[in-house]
């Protein structure tokens, strides 16, 4: 581990054999189990994904990745699982895998030794996790909490709602972000302790996903779910930077995939006795897509290689820490360059672009969903400027 922390620290971009072997294979089993046909058929299904199918990921080690060994996983971090994502997002594939696994980097960070042994084995087997870290306020600093919970005994009272809470139909358990004594506190919820009712499917414009609202109130857990093993206000920045993470790799896999997508019709339509494709007002904006492409990629596998769950963020004489940059420019990178590339997939298939048949449609309602999950590149540029000067 010494001698990998000093490659990391003087790499700007590491890839390593296991990011290539697990991308390998991440492309292969998401072009074979999620192509277009399957993705509008899983629209309209009640889950995300097929029980089966998440068996088949937990199978294949994925869930266990950033998990050390000894809770049942392959000991590596969240520059391996970034080289999963990334295919997904290119077959737009959906699963609770990004919430699973953010969910056991909490556990890790700010759990104690008994949550550690209880829920780490069981994430890495193959137990849904969900994140209910949003609410109504729509703010995407995760500190600004409106969510209660109230020691009463051995109990916490909560109170709220929470949002945008992804798989929360599938989930065997939520992590959750409340205010408790004045501070933030992160706490656990089993889903056998969700009174019914307190799930409500949300209309989000991405279809692929099954985003739900949480009501809080009136339920109340054990005092012991809490999660006291570290600083609460730490491990939610960190949070926010790891999803904004895979959420960048998420994009960037779908910025490849709708360009392809779009290269496949621009070199098979025909106008004026020409593939369309030839033409220099199509051709022109395809390279652009790709060099955007490139660009995010790039931020993307640098932030991958320097950050670090849980890492110290204070930073120095009001700058910001490497990762913490690093992360931010990768999300608004990849959040532009999915925008432009599913924008003109719309555009370059002409009038047939703008009806719900035609597959790019379905590449730009995830690009939406994800540039606003944990902040648009605005939003991320804005706090980028404090950060560097």
């Amino acid at each position: 581990m010494p001698e990998q922390n000093a490659r990391i620290e003087q790499a700007d971009i590491l890839f390593t054999d296991e990011q290539g072997q697990l991308m390998e294979i991440a492309q292969s089993f998401s072009a074979n189990k999620s192509p277009i046909a399957s993705v509008r058929q899983q629209m309209t299904a009640d889950g995300s994904i097929e029980r089966d199918l998440w068996a088949e990921i937990a199978a294949l080690g994925w869930l266990g990745v950033a998990i050390p060994e000894e809770y049942g996983g392959s000991g590596l971090g969240l520059g391996e699982v970034v080289s999963i994502v990334e295919p997904m997002g290119r077959n737009l594939f959906s699963s609770p895998l990004i919430a699973t696994t953010l969910a056991a980097q909490v556990i890790l960070a700010v759990g104690d030794d008994d949550q550690k042994s209880q829920w780490l084995p069981q994430l890495a087997g193959g137990s849904i996790a969900a994140l209910a870290l949003s609410e109504a306020h729509g703010d995407w600093d995760l500190s600004n909490l409106t969510c209660t919970a109230t020691v009463d005994g051995d109990s916490l009272r909560l109170g709220g709602g929470k949002t945008f809470v992804t798989d929360a139909g599938l989930a065997d358990l939520f992590v959750l972000s409340v205010a408790m004594d004045g501070a933030p506190a992160l706490l656990l919820v089993e889903a056998s302790d969700l009174p019914d009712g307190a799930l409500r499917r949300e209309v989000v414009i991405d279809e692929t996903r099954r985003s739900y609202g949480l009501n809080l109130d009136g339920l109340s857990v054990p005092r012991a779910n809490l999660l006291t093993g570290g600083d609460a206000s730490a491990c939610l920045k960190s949070l926010h930077l790891a999803t904004c993470l895979l959420y960048a790799a998420e994009m960037c896999g779908g910025t490849a995939g709708v360009i392809n997508v779009t290269l496949e019709y621009l070199t098979t339509r025909r106008q004026f006795d020409h593939f369309i494709g030839a033409y220099q007002a199509l051709k022109h904006p395809m390279v652009d897509a790709l060099t955007g492409l490139d660009a995010a990629r790039s931020h993307l596998y640098h932030a991958a290689t320097i950050f670090e769950f849980g890492t110290d963020r204070s930073g120095q004489g009001g700058h910001g820490s490497r990762d913490e940059v690093a992360v931010r420019m990768a999300k608004a990178q990849a959040a532009d360059a999915f925008a432009f590339a599913s924008d003109r997939a719309i555009q370059f298939h002409g009038a047939f672009g703008f009806t719900y048949e035609c597959d790019a449609q379905l590449f730009r309602r995830r690009a939406l969903w994800c540039e606003q999950q944990h902040g648009d590149s605005q939003h991320h540029r804005k706090h980028l400027a404090g950060l560097l000067l």
